[in-house]
């Protein structure tokens, strides 16, 4: 059992009576009743890469735990699923990134959560009070690009052209002279070619995107101005063309997705101005999958 044991600590004396588990899936034990005032966190394992900084997107495995009632109450490592955060407050609570900055990749860290950089609210389904105090054990797996990189590749000539904001990050879409009026099939073209593993279908896609309408370019969701969207890719929980297009692609790659209405939507468009005749047209950051 690992326990007051291992690195750099934080005001983590309170930490001290938390035992956990050295397996690969570690069972975290807490006393019930436990509490504290502020953030606290205690290296259990030190890392040996880079150090996570403000901004960083990081991946993440988890167990966490209710420190009123000693009950988990969320597990990545069981879901086999790793969470995929921004370390920013406007994507976070600020107990991780008070808990995470400046540990290295690899380390193995327990944070202490007070109300007041949790939650301070009840969580109905995680069966959490305003005031209690959570508990995280933090694996830091790896840090995740946050953007495409790699050979970059010319659009065909009747593919809405990509427009960019200030940051050089995708914004929107501008109809060429050559722009077809109408879709009627689904098709994908690649931007920036990556480097990086294969998508596999039932993996959970980590992206940046920019959807809007094919016609006229007018967007109805993006990501870059929030944080990068994890999701299910292959298994029907993504529009139809996502599903079908992006299996099989290299992590690092930025695509353009252009998609009949019958692959994106259906009949059941999104209350933004889109209707469920509009094709659309996505540009996607392949950025991580796990």
């Amino acid at each position: 059992m690992l326990a007051g044991c291992g690195g750099d600590s934080d005001g983590a004396e309170s930490l001290d009576s938390i035992k956990v588990s050295s397996a690969a899936s570690p069972k975290v034990t807490v006393p019930k009743g436990f509490t504290a005032t502020k953030t606290a966190s205690k290296t259990l394992k030190p890392g040996s890469g880079d150090s996570l900084k403000a901004d960083d997107l990081v991946k993440l495995n988890y167990v966490a735990v209710n420190g009123r009632t000693a009950g988990e109450f969320d597990n990545s490592y069981k879901a086999k699923t790793p969470l995929t955060i921004t370390l920013n407050e406007t994507s976070v609570l600020p107990g991780f990134i008070k808990g995470l900055e400046g540990k290295k990749i690899g380390s193995r860290v327990l944070v202490a959560i007070p109300p007041k950089d949790g939650f301070n609210a009840a969580q109905e389904q995680l069966k959490l009070k305003k005031t209690d105090t959570m508990v995280f054990l933090f694996d830091v797996v790896s840090k995740v690009p946050t953007e495409a990189s790699g050979k970059a590749e010319s659009l065909p000539s009747d593919v809405p052209k990509i427009t960019y904001d200030k940051n050089d990050h995708p914004a929107g879409f501008t109809p060429t002279s050559k722009t077809k009026k109408k879709v009627t099939k689904q098709s994908m073209d690649v931007v920036i070619q990556g480097t990086g593993a294969k998508i596999t279908k039932g993996q959970t896609l980590t992206t940046q995107y920019v959807g809007a309408k094919y016609a006229d370019g007018k967007v109805f969701d993006e990501s870059w101005t929030t944080a990068p969207r994890p999701n299910q890719i292959g298994v029907g929980a993504l529009y139809p063309c996502w599903d079908e297009q992006l299996v099989g692609q290299k992590l690092g790659s930025r695509v353009v997705l252009v998609c009949p209405p019958a692959k994106a939507f259906g009949d059941n468009p999104p209350p933004t101005g889109v209707d469920k005749k509009d094709p659309v047209i996505f540009v996607i950051d392949l950025l991580d999958a796990s």
